[in-house]
């Protein structure tokens, strides 16, 4: 955000919502939802394809990091 000199407040101000939903998002206690990566891409000028791709790969990585000991332990099933 400091390349672009937006303050918490002022990312909230410009796309429309709660300081406070700036907020978890940032801090990762709030997904980037359909509505806020809409949001988000008219403010940068990018897709919210770009945004919703940018939380599925925290999503797998907070779930590979969640399982990965039981994924281990799984064996591809073969065709017989």
């Amino acid at each position: 955000m400091p390349d672009y000199r937006l303050t918490v407040v002022g990312l909230a101000e410009a796309v429309g919502v709660s300081r406070q939903s700036i907020n978890e998002l940032l801090r990762g206690r709030r997904a980037v939802s359909p509505e806020m990566a809409l949001r988000l891409s008219c403010l940068f000028g990018n897709s919210a394809e770009f945004w919703l791709n940018a939380q599925r790969a925290v999503d797998l990585w907070d779930a590979t990091r969640a399982i990965g000991d039981d994924m281990s332990r799984i064996k591809p099933l073969r065709v017989a």
